[in-house]
């Protein structure tokens, strides 16, 4: 599959949203090179959802779950496991735009818990979702 070029600007736009979680995770002391649980959600019609549901193993992601807003807009969430540094964050954020461009769905962001090391997993969540 020959995934589609994403625009500098789109990529620039979600960059700077995702600066702003990684600096709320890093001051909940999470260690960014800690292999974790992240989700990632995309909007969009029933039938594109369902296309990206199919795919979602060859994508790289687990399907976690599908709900409906409060607006009754249907949200498809998404998951897999990676580290929170900078590179592998943008690398996730490049990978759902293109995903948002081949589904014709809204990415509409990621989450995970800050990981510190501790015995516990997870100092509590995070994330634009």
């Amino acid at each position: 599959m020959t995934l589609p070029e994403v625009s500098p600007e789109r990529l620039a736009e979600e960059w700077a949203a995702d600066k702003d979680v990684l600096a709320s995770l890093r001051e909940n002391g999470d260690v960014r090179e800690i292999v974790r649980a992240v989700d990632v959600s995309f909007r969009g019609s029933d039938e594109a959802l369902d296309r990206l549901e199919e795919s979602a193993g060859e994508l790289g992601f687990e399907v976690i779950e599908r709900e409906a807003d409060e607006d009754n807009e249907m949200s498809l969430f998404l998951g897999c496991e990676q580290a929170t540094d900078d590179a592998s964050i943008k690398a996730l954020t490049v990978r759902c735009l293109q995903i948002e461009l081949l589904y014709d769905v809204e990415y509409d962001g990621w989450g995970c818990t800050a990981e510190d090391g501790s015995a516990e997993d997870g100092s509590g969540e995070d994330g634009r979702n």
